[in-house]
């Protein structure tokens, strides 16, 4: 299933692991593992954030995603099922059939 992991990083941990050189090769496993098909990175409300898109295969996947975010980041983390358009159209198709 496709989906959204937002991260949120508080401004002090993500201070700290920017002197330590650990934010980069946090980010860089957690993108190596999720081979996401797009990530972005922004500032949200004044915190450093990251969006990845990624193909989940199971939901006991979670734990190993979020865990090393939440240790090494100190992470806010939300986790959603997301669509693209053909996606969407697909699941229109069937309410539409549904009904």
């Amino acid at each position: 299933m496709r989906m959204m992991l937002k991260i949120l990083i508080p401004t002090e941990a993500g201070n700290q692991t920017i002197k330590d050189g650990s934010l980069g090769t946090i980010l860089e496993t957690t993108m190596s593992k999720l081979k996401p098909e797009a990530a972005y990175f922004v500032a949200q409300d004044g915190f450093r954030s990251a969006m990845m898109f990624f193909d989940m295969k199971d939901a006991s996947d979670i734990p190993g995603i979020v865990e090393p975010l939440f240790l090494g980041l100190n992470a806010e983390i939300e986790l959603l099922p997301v669509m693209n358009a053909d996606d969407l159209k697909k699941g229109l198709n069937a309410a539409k059939q549904a009904m």
